[in-house]
Order: structure tokens, then sequence, then C-alpha cells
């Protein structure tokens, strides 16, 4: 075996990590179905990450360093509130398009072991909202929105994106849609909930 841990190889594994994630879940992906999935015997895998839950957490934190820095980035620039509702939302569902499997991970993750979200805490790209609770609270202030928390505002936005992939298969159900009309459905939601947060909130 190794004596250190390649960059490839690691790579690999994530890669065929969250294929099998994304197909069976948390609960029905199996180590050697990844192995399997990454070209590398079952000893290697383990070698890289010990655990299934391990694998997951790595899984989980390279697609959060993708994500948080420019989610947070949102959250702190210079434009407007409606501009950064806007951007925040078409960011947001533009990247779990892309990693669908992600919310349901992290709702099962959290009921499983609610500790896990102060793992993510610690990473400096964490969301940080300071700056739009001043801006809501500055808005409501003039009077150019209707009275609101910016927490509650913020929480609205975040649902809106995140519901329809966590009961994806519901809404599939729902609306008579397959994966391809889905996608398209989503696509067309960053406007829908952007116009429709906006909205909710203009005077």
């Amino acid at each position: 075996m190794a004596k250190h841990k390649d960059n490839k190889t690691e790579e690999q594994i994530l890669e065929a990590a969250q294929k099998i994630f994304q197909s069976k879940g948390m609960d029905g992906a199996r180590m050697q179905e990844i192995a399997d999935k990454a070209s590398i015997n079952k000893a290697m895998l383990h070698y890289y990450y010990r655990s299934k839950q391990l694998l997951f957490e790595a899984v989980f934190k390279k697609a959060f360093t993708l994500l948080a820095p420019q989610l947070n980035a949102i959250l702190n620039d210079d434009s407007s509130l409606e501009d950064k509702i806007k951007n925040f939302t078409h960011n947001h569902i533009s990247f779990i398009l892309k990693h669908p499997y992600l919310p349901n991970f992290i709702i099962q993750e959290l009921n499983r072991n609610p500790q896990f979200i102060e793992k993510i805490k610690t990473n400096v790209a964490f969301p940080n909202i300071d700056k739009f609770k001043e801006q809501v609270k500055n808005e409501v202030d003039k009077g150019t929105i209707k009275p609101i928390s910016a927490e509650q505002l913020f929480i609205n936005i975040i649902s809106l994106n995140i519901f329809p992939f966590v009961a994806s298969p519901l809404i599939k159900a729902f609306t008579d849609a397959d994966d391809k009309t889905f996608k398209t459905l989503m696509e067309a939601r960053k406007k829908e909930v952007s116009d429709f947060i906006i909205n909710s909130i203009r005077k």
C-alpha cells in the first residue's frame, strides 16, 4: 500500500463517493461500491477514509468550500438588497443543481449528528449574515421595504431555494415531471424565487 496519500487518488475517491451518495443516499451507499467506482480496492479506500462517515464529511466539505465563499461574498458585497436576493438565489440554486444530493444529506446528517454543524461553522468561509441584517434593518427604517427581520427573510430565501430539491420525488409526482423537466423548473425557479421574495417585501 502507498506510504503517502496521492491527491489524484483522493480526488477519484471523492468523485466516486459523490456519485454513489447521490444515487444511493448515505445509508444505501457501500464502501465496496465506492471503491469499485473509484477503480481502487477497498483496503486502499480505507487507507484514505476509515469510515463512510469520514468520507461523507469529506465530500460535503469539498462541495461546501466551493459554495460558501460565493454566498458569503454576495451577502457581504455592496450591492442593493434586491440585487443581493437575486444573486444569492441564482448562485444557490445553480449550485444545488450541480450537487442535488447535498440538501438531503445535510438534513439526514443533522438528524443523526446534531454536532455536525459545529464542524462546518469553524470554516472561515461559513456565511456571515451580519451585513445582510444591517442592510435589511436600514431598508425597513427608511420605509423602502415592509417590516421584516433579516433572519426571517434569510430563512424564507433558503427555504424556497432548497425545499424543491429535498422534496423532489413529491414535486415530480405533483407536476408529472421527469428529471429533465424538473431541472428546467429549477432553472426557472432562480427568477421565480427572487421575484416572489422581492415582491413580498416591497411597499
